[in-house]
């Protein structure tokens, strides 16, 4: 349900799959609060899942260069693709910092002769293509990080999508999509940015996924830390913006084919530093897929059935991880866990809004309905929370507060009990910081 390697935290990541199943390569790094541009990122790990539910580690795949050349500091946000019989691995390189203290960054490319993502080679000692000051930020709070690689149009070259800073724009609202073509993935052509939205201070980690009409783009949107979509017929645009694509907290998105055929969108979810509500924000886990909705004039993330089968029978018993579905007649208040007798982990909800509260009513998390909704589905793994409305990903939080009660909704009409589903979780033992939280009791 949740993925993360022994003792360590992921940041982005990306997907492989074949026919014997999925392989992950992510960032890795130390559990903390101060993210060291230099040391915290310097390596890419690996795991491997038949089902992109259960992950088992595989050990790094991935380090920094040589001494002297455009990722001898830090490797971050990679893409690896199918390339002839083997891969191609587009990923960026930090080289140093700028007299401001700023990350210089640039793309290198690797190949590998295999298909489970190991054993890369680089493709010569410098990155393959840097930004171009015309239209990007090159030094201080610069951007040129994150590429994603596709077949372009006419599917007899390649398109490159990064994540830049955009020159003509105050920095404050200068995140956007920067944009490279390519005839041979090794000779690269910096156009001016895909899109560019004018509100945004960073847009990370775009991806692009072919539809019907044409194109999908998603990307991480620093200040909101969400998910935003946008779409396209051709490449080169016009390109319009749809909106967020699930809650806060859900980053850096990744699409991936499920082992039932859907599309299914999977994300990293944070956690918080010593795991205690007290601890600040950190890097944190891989989280469970949700399906992938893709509409006219909209795109959202659902629960994904593939789910279910890590659900066990329906019970009344207090348990740490589980599934409960609720009718909705009015207002609603949902306990999850309690402290004695004081309710420390509770959903609320009415007609327009949806949100979570923690020890002593402090507010953890809310979400405005596009539209009453009739039932609410709540999960809880460990310390995460994710709220589902009539099917629809749109809260989601963390506590780490209280023990599991019986689960209980109050109305107008008085307090009913919930039955829940136990999550299954696929490695219960594990007992380092980068386990799944085990509740006030273990």
């Amino acid at each position: 349900m949740r993925y993360a390697p022994p003792g360590l935290c992921v940041n982005d990541f990306a997907v492989l799959s074949d026919e014997g199943g999925y392989t992950v390569l992510h960032l890795q790094g130390p559990w903390t609060d101060r993210f060291d541009h230099l040391r915290m990122e310097t390596s890419f790990g690996r795991a491997t899942s038949a089902d992109l539910v259960a992950w088992e580690p595989q050990g790094t795949a991935f380090g920094v260069g040589l001494p002297g050349r455009f990722d001898q500091q830090a490797v971050w946000t990679m893409h690896p693709f199918p390339y002839g019989d083997g891969l191609a691995m587009c990923y960026t390189g930090v080289e140093g910092l700028t007299a401001g203290g700023w990350p210089l960054q640039s793309v290198g490319l690797a190949f590998s002769d295999r298909r489970d993502g190991t054993a890369w080679r680089r493709h010569g000692t410098g990155p393959v293509v840097r930004a171009d000051p015309r239209w990007y930020r090159t030094g201080e709070n610069m951007g040129w990080r994150d590429p994603f690689v596709v077949r372009d149009d006419a599917g007899t070259g390649w398109a490159m999508v990064v994540c830049a800073s955009d020159t003509s724009l105050p920095l404050r609202d200068s995140g956007c999509v920067g944009y490279a073509t390519s005839p041979d993935l090794t000779h690269w052509q910096v156009h001016p940015p895909l899109v560019s939205p004018g509100d945004v201070d960073q847009l990370e980690c775009p991806v692009l996924e072919r539809t019907e009409d044409g194109w999908l783009l998603l990307g991480s949107v620093g200040a909101t830390n969400r998910i935003e979509a946008w779409s396209a017929p051709r490449l080169e645009g016009p390109w319009e913006r749809l909106g967020p694509v699930g809650p806060p907290g859900a980053y850096a998105p990744r699409v991936v084919t499920a082992p039932d055929g859907a599309r299914v969108v999977l994300h990293t979810a944070p956690r918080r530093v010593a795991l205690r509500d007290s601890g600040d924000l950190c890097r944190g886990m891989l989280a469970q897929p949700k399906a992938l909705v893709v509409e006219p004039g909209g795109v959202r993330l659902e629960w994904w059935s593939g789910l279910d089968a890590w659900l066990e029978e329906a019970t009344d018993r207090p348990v740490p991880h589980a599934v409960g579905d609720v009718d909705l007649t009015g207002p609603t208040e949902v306990v999850l866990r309690a402290d004695g007798d004081r309710a420390v982990l509770t959903v609320h909800c009415d007609e327009k809004n949806v949100r979570v509260t923690g020890p002593g009513g402090s507010p953890l998390q809310d979400a405005a309905l596009a539209r009453p909704a009739r039932r609410l589905r709540v999960l809880t793994v460990g310390e995460y929370v994710e709220v589902y409305a009539d099917g629809v990903f749109v809260l989601m939080t963390l506590c780490y507060s209280g023990r599991p009660v019986r689960w209980t909704a109050t109305t107008d009409r008085g307090v009913r009990p919930v039955p829940v589903r136990p999550v299954r979780l696929p490695s219960p033992y594990r007992d380092d910081a980068s386990g799944i939280w085990p509740g006030a009791v273990a």
